[in-house]
């Protein structure tokens, strides 16, 4: 089994999310006592949101590149960046190291192909929805059809994500403004539903949407097992 690296922290609500679908699918696939083999670097979240929020891409770049190499020292085999939003500096990071990131939309578009789907609506932070090198990389490499909210709908999404699911705290209001934003892209022709951030999952579920949901913290979580026990 490979050790498995996490960048978590971001936030940490999510991140537990990770080490709990990490190690109970480990345990289901190889039954008894058996849990993954895993490090997690967990950064400090408000200095994160801080510098996103402020553009300062470059100084966060530092923080994940630290990150790295902290688990690559410590014996990861490979790692995940455990957010959606922080894969911008997925390039960045990669580079840094000797080790492989296991990409969150390569693993997200896998499974979406798995079933037959085309065209999917992307829901995550402001940035995932509105920059390319996420819903990019779905069009390029998996020529996906990717539909996003509009500006109003992306400015209640964003605001939820950071106001209230970061901080551990779901009310049925927000699940509502999804839910309504989810029928309304459903209605424009998405067949599927992309969870792009790492917290949706923790208030939206499969029975508020009447088309398939991808969590991306199950599937990137699980993509991480399918490596580790890879032989």
């Amino acid at each position: 089994m490979k050790t498995i690296g996490l960048i978590g922290g971001m936030s940490w609500e999510s991140s537990i999310e990770y080490y709990r679908i990490i190690n109970e699918t480990v345990r289901e696939k190889l039954g008894g006592l058996h849990s993954a083999k895993s490090i997690m670097y967990s950064v400090e979240f408000a200095e994160i949101e801080s510098l996103q929020h402020q553009g300062r891409w470059e100084d966060a770049a530092q923080i994940m590149i630290t990150a790295a190499h902290s688990l690559e020292n410590g014996g990861a085999d490979f790692a995940l960046i455990c957010t959606n939003t922080m894969h911008k500096l997925y390039d960045d990071v990669q580079k840094c190291v000797h080790i492989p990131l296991l990409h969150i939309a390569d693993a997200t578009a896998e499974e979406i192909g798995s079933r037959s789907i085309q065209k999917v609506a992307l829901l995550g932070t402001r940035f995932t929805m509105e920059e390319d090198f996420y819903k990019g990389r779905l069009i390029e490499r998996y020529n996906l059809d990717v539909v996003i909210p509009d500006t109003e709908e992306m400015r209640a999404i964003h605001r939820i994500i950071y106001e209230e699911l970061c901080t551990g705290m779901i009310k049925p209001s927000s699940r509502q403004v999804y839910i309504e934003i989810i029928d309304r892209l459903v209605g424009e022709g998405a067949e599927g539903v992309i969870l792009g951030c790492t917290e949706i999952g923790l208030l939206v579920k499969e029975a508020n949407s009447p088309v398939p949901l991808f969590d991306t913290t199950e599937i990137h979580a699980k993509a991480a097992v399918r490596y580790a026990l890879a032989k």
